[in-house]
């Protein structure tokens, strides 16, 4: 006796809630055995392989590629049992209209419903829309393209003048965190200028060194991740996130560090960042980036961060001001390194290389005086304890 089975987008990760279908390893009637990869699917995190959880014949594919759907909504429909076994040719898919709003609502995914409701397309609209899903099915990007004609308004420009380019999986999933984080959490940002002569001046004298016995280039980020996991240990509030009215502060520093990839940003994080020494940090933040913009990061890679820092003084940029994420509390932005005339300690006058580091935090879980002391002791920790 043969039996229909729903494959469901399973719970890739904390907080991790959508995601956006990549490709399908299988095609419908193609056997499936259990725990084969099935399809690849993004999130803002990163691309994961879903697996079978049953074997038997790949039915109807539900969502094909290009679709996002939230944690449980089904992918695709599995014929299971006995007759399985032996996988017949695939069926034409023949599929009729509904007669009824209720029968139009079982035919559409979830997240095609969802987009209906938020442009404002009644279903009575629906039969206008072209369709480019299997058996004519109507897909999330039929109704994305979709422009109803009574909102159409007229253009004096030229249909070349403008180009309209979808999001990519990753830019959206990025996107839907970053307002989800800003919207939740006020925002609050502070910053301070840090000289970094004497970093500069030792990453100079032994980088060549560094390089050939640690495998990795010596700049300033893994002291400012070190600096950052010692000023967290004398204000950890920084170093929490927001469970209701509870606060949980992490004794313990995952610090994730953005990278720039083809399609977006990454961060991966690294563990126990507080136990590592400026050398250790290197190789771990070399390994990572490498990973990321060759895109063979694991889940367990990306999941967990306490804290971010982003360095986008790399490009030249003197200041940022990043969005925090979700649901960590802060992040730490760099920028670039420039010389400037300073006084110093002793009224003589100096060139030195300065750099402005900012604080963005969640005004719900600490002020702006607790956010001070931190940048303070970060700064402290940056000018005065430099060695490797």
């Amino acid at each position: 006796m043969e039996n229909e089975v729903k494959i469901s987008l399973p719970k890739l990760g904390e907080s991790i809630v959508s995601a956006t279908v990549v490709q399908w390893f299988k095609n419908e009637g193609d056997r499936v055995e259990l725990d084969e990869p099935l399809l690849e699917v993004s999130t803002d995190k990163v691309n994961s392989e879903i697996p079978s959880p049953v074997a038997g014949i790949l039915g109807r594919i539900l969502a094909p590629a290009d679709t996002e759907l939230q944690v449980g909504e089904t992918l695709a429909l599995m014929r299971v049992g006995e007759s399985s076994y032996a996988a017949p040719a695939p069926k034409p898919i023949v599929e009729t209209a509904p007669s009824s709003s209720l029968d139009m609502e079982d035919f559409l995914s979830p997240s095609v419903m969802r987009l209906l409701k938020e442009k404002k397309i009644p279903l009575s609209e629906i039969d206008r829309i072209p369709r480019s899903g299997q058996g004519g099915r109507l897909t999330k990007q039929d109704v994305e393209s979709y422009t109803p004609s009574a909102a159409t308004p007229s253009c004096p420009h030229k249909k070349m003048d403008v180009e309209r380019v979808k999001m990519s999986a990753m830019r959206k999933a990025i996107a839907d965190n970053m307002v989800k984080s800003f919207y939740e959490a006020p925002h609050a940002s502070l910053v301070t200028e840090v000289d970094v002569t004497r970093i500069l001046q030792l990453i100079q004298e032994q980088k060549s060194s560094f390089l050939a016995q640690h495998g990795a280039k010596l700049t300033i980020t893994p002291f400012v991740a070190r600096a950052i996991c010692r000023a967290l240990h004398a204000f950890p509030l920084i170093n929490a996130s927001l469970d209701g009215d509870t606060i949980v502060m992490k004794h313990y520093v995952n610090l994730g560090v953005a990278v720039s990839v083809d399609q977006g940003v990454m961060v991966p994080v690294m563990r126990n960042c507080q136990a590592l020494s400026a050398a250790q940090i290197a190789q771990q933040i070399a390994d990572l980036a490498l990973k990321s913009r060759e895109h063979r990061l694991s889940l367990s890679e990306v999941q967990e961060g306490t804290i971010t820092m982003t360095n986008f003084g790399m490009t030249g940029t003197l200041i940022g001001i990043p969005i925090i994420r979700y649901p960590e509390v802060a992040i730490v932005g760099l920028g670039a390194i420039v010389k400037k005339v300073a006084a110093m300690p002793d009224n003589s006058i100096a060139i030195r290389s300065v750099m402005m580091i900012s604080l963005t935090f969640d005004h719900r879980v600490l002020d702006g005086l607790y956010g001070c002391g931190f940048l303070n002791e970060l700064k402290k920790h940056l000018e005065e304890d430099i060695s490797l």
